[in-house]
């Protein structure tokens, strides 16, 4: 039997998507505490977690992701809700359901999956079953609330978006996976970019799309994007990048990009091969909706160079080895290790 799959139907239809914005950085303004559980709030605050939701799909979203990034039994033991997975994402998928139902147009429910928060054997304690088996219950719940595809994303280990995908297979779910490129360019466990593609090979299905979210700056995912349109130009890419880049001021984090900057980020981003667009930490509605007429608008250009990608959206702060003859001299120059 096939699996149903509206993302693939809807790309189909409209060839370039935009994905929504930030979660956690629109729910601190929204008065989450540090150290509170997100995915609480699909009981405790549904109100809040609509209004996100809402704002994103009036900005122009066409996906939006469930507030159910760490709604695995390994994250949610931190908060002592390891027994409520099923409810707290099954919850999770119904709000951005209800949302994206009375939309007026086709807006895809992706359920978030993010990493366990733990290691893999040999390097820790996590066997694959056992992680197959986290993602499969927490799948379950999303599938169960009604989200069109399970969203797999910042992700480090191959083992786990392997895992999380295969859950997604079990489940009967069309599924997108991502990786966090924020660590000298590859993931934190050594996943370079142009390798993404195949961290799935030979599962019974393969995915929507793949590609990057959050790490570093929208300059350094541009760059991520350049490598992973390269290495299979005709995969489905997807890129929901930070907005700007993340500086300390005083004890909170605030994310320098501006509307403006949002909306070449976009436009970069079609041009560069992505056929999937969103914002990561610190975007915010506003944000988006400027990204919604960059889409809306876009006339087809050059694909960009990571030299074009600084001139335009400012300096790389996690530059990839891979492109360091394309870097402008002074940024050469600044390159350490």
């Amino acid at each position: 039997m096939t699996t149903a799959n509206p993302l693939a139907d809807l790309l189909a239809e409209k060839g370039v998507l935009l994905a929504d914005g930030a979660t956690g950085t629109n729910l601190f303004a929204a008065g989450l505490e540090a150290g509170e559980a997100p995915e609480l709030w699909n009981e405790a605050q549904p109100e809040k977690i609509i209004a996100l939701h809402q704002g994103f799909v009036d900005a122009g979203a066409d996906i939006i992701l469930t507030n159910s990034f760490g709604g695995t039994r390994h994250r949610l033991k931190l908060h002592h809700a390891q027994d409520r997975v099923f409810e707290l994402n099954r919850k999770a998928a119904e709000l951005a359901r209800t949302v994206a139902d009375k939309a007026g147009r086709k807006v895809i429910v992706a359920g978030s999956v993010g990493p366990t928060g733990e290691l893999l054997v040999p390097l820790g304690a996590l066997t694959e079953e056992d992680a197959v088996a986290a993602f499969t219950e927490q799948l379950e719940g999303l599938k169960a609330g009604g989200v069109d595809v399970a969203w797999i994303e910042t992700m480090s280990a191959p083992g786990e978006i392997r895992a999380a995908a295969e859950a997604a297979v079990k489940v009967g779910l069309p599924y997108v996976y991502t990786g966090s490129f924020d660590t000298a360019g590859k993931t934190m466990m050594g996943l370079p970019p142009k390798d993404i593609h195949a961290v799935v090979d030979g599962l019974a299905a393969r995915p929507v799309a793949v590609g990057a979210n959050c790490g570093v700056g929208a300059s350094d995912i541009l760059a991520s994007l350049l490598d992973m349109s390269e290495a299979d130009p005709q995969a489905t890419i997807v890129i929901k990048g930070n907005c700007g880049i993340p500086e300390f001021r005083g004890a909170e984090i605030f994310y320098s990009g501006t509307p403006e900057l949002m909306a070449n980020y976009a436009h970069m981003a079609i041009d560069g091969g992505a056929k999937i667009i969103g914002g990561c930490c610190g975007t915010s509605f506003v944000h988006l909706a400027a990204m919604r007429k960059a889409l809306d608008s876009h006339v087809s250009g050059i694909r960009p160079t990571v030299e074009t990608i600084i001139e335009t959206i400012g300096p790389m702060r996690n530059k990839l080895s891979a492109h360091a003859d394309d870097l402008p001299k002074r940024e050469r120059r600044g390159r350490r290790g």
